[in-house]
C-alpha cells in the first residue's frame, strides 16, 4: 500500500478526479460534505482581518465558508500540489472578487508560506492521502506556519464505529462509488480509491495522537456517528 501515499500518485489521481470530484464529493457523503466543510470551519471561529491557509484546497470548496467572516484585511491562501485542482481554484476565485487570495500549487511540505504567518489552518478531506510519517511532517508544517495562539481544523471522512452502519457504509465506498466513478468518468478505479483511502485511514483517533505534541493542545472531533472525524486545536508554544 505504500505507493498509493506517494506524492505523485495522489497528485495524479486527483487530477484525474477534479473535472468529477465536487459532484462525488457530494454524492459520496450523502450531501453531508458541505455540512461537514462549514462545521470544520466553524469550530475555530475565524475572524475579520485575519490571515487563513487551507491546506489541500481542491478547487476551494472551504472558501464560502471561511471567507464569512473575512473584511478587507482578510487574506486567504489555498494551497494545493494537483495542477488540475490548482487550476479549478483560480477559476472559483473569480466568484469571491472582493476578497483576498492567493493559490500556491505547491506540496504542503515543500511550501512557500511564510513562518508563524497565519492565524488559522484548515483542511477539509486531505488527511486520509498521508500516512502516519506524512501526518508527522503535517503537524510540524502547520507548527511551523500558524502563529502562537493560531487555531487549526482539520476533517476528513471516516469509517463510522457503529455496527448498523459500518457494513453499508463500506458497501457502498467499495461497490457503489466505483459504479458512479465509472458513470462520470468511465473508469471504476480511480474513484475506487477513495475506498482504499477511506478504509486505510479508519478516523482522526490516530491523527490526534501525532497532533497531541507539546507545542499543540488538540481535541479530537467526530461527525454525524463518525462518519467524518477531524481535530481541532491551538498552537501554544
Amino acid at each position: 500500500m505504500k505507493e498509493i501515499y506517494e506524492p505523485k500518485f495522489v497528485e495524479q489521481l486527483f487530477d484525474k478526479m477534479s473535472s468529477s470530484y465536487s459532484k462525488m464529493n457530494y454524492i459520496t457523503s450523502f450531501g453531508f460534505s458541505e455540512r461537514w466543510r462549514r462545521q470544520c470551519v466553524e469550530e475555530i471561529g475565524i475572524e475579520k482581518g485575519k490571515t487563513v491557509v487551507d491546506l489541500m484546497t481542491g478547487m476551494g470548496e472551504c472558501w464560502k465558508h471561511i471567507l464569512k467572516k473575512s473584511d478587507k484585511n482578510s487574506i486567504l491562501i489555498g494551497l494545493d500540489f494537483s495542477t488540475e485542482m490548482a487550476n479549478r481554484a483560480e477559476k472559483n476565485k473569480l466568484n469571491f472578487k472582493d476578497s483576498k487570495i492567493e493559490i500556491l500549487k505547491e506540496n504542503v511540505f515543500e511550501n512557500s508560506i511564510d513562518k508563524q504567518s497565519a492565524d488559522f489552518v484548515i483542511s477539509g478531506f486531505g488527511l486520509k492521502t498521508f500516512n502516519e510519517q506524512q501526518l508527522g511532517e503535517l503537524a510540524t508544517e502547520i507548527n511551523r506556519i500558524l502563529k502562537p495562539n493560531g487555531k487549526f481544523s482539520l476533517i476528513d471522512v471516516s469509517v463510522p464505529k457503529s455496527k448498523f452502519l459500518k457494513p453499508f457504509y463500506m458497501f457502498y465506498l467499495k461497490k457503489i462509488i466505483p459504479i458512479l466513478g465509472k458513470l462520470f468518468l468511465g473508469s471504476p478505479e480511480t474513484y475506487k480509491m477513495l475506498g482504499v483511502y477511506t478504509e486505510e485511514f479508519g478516523n482522526s483517533r490516530n491523527v490526534y495522537q501525532i497532533f497531541n505534541r507539546p507545542e499543540f493542545k488538540v481535541e479530537y472531533v467526530e461527525y454525524f456517528y463518525g462518519c467524518a472525524t477531524g481535530i481541532k486545536g491551538i498552537k501554544i508554544k
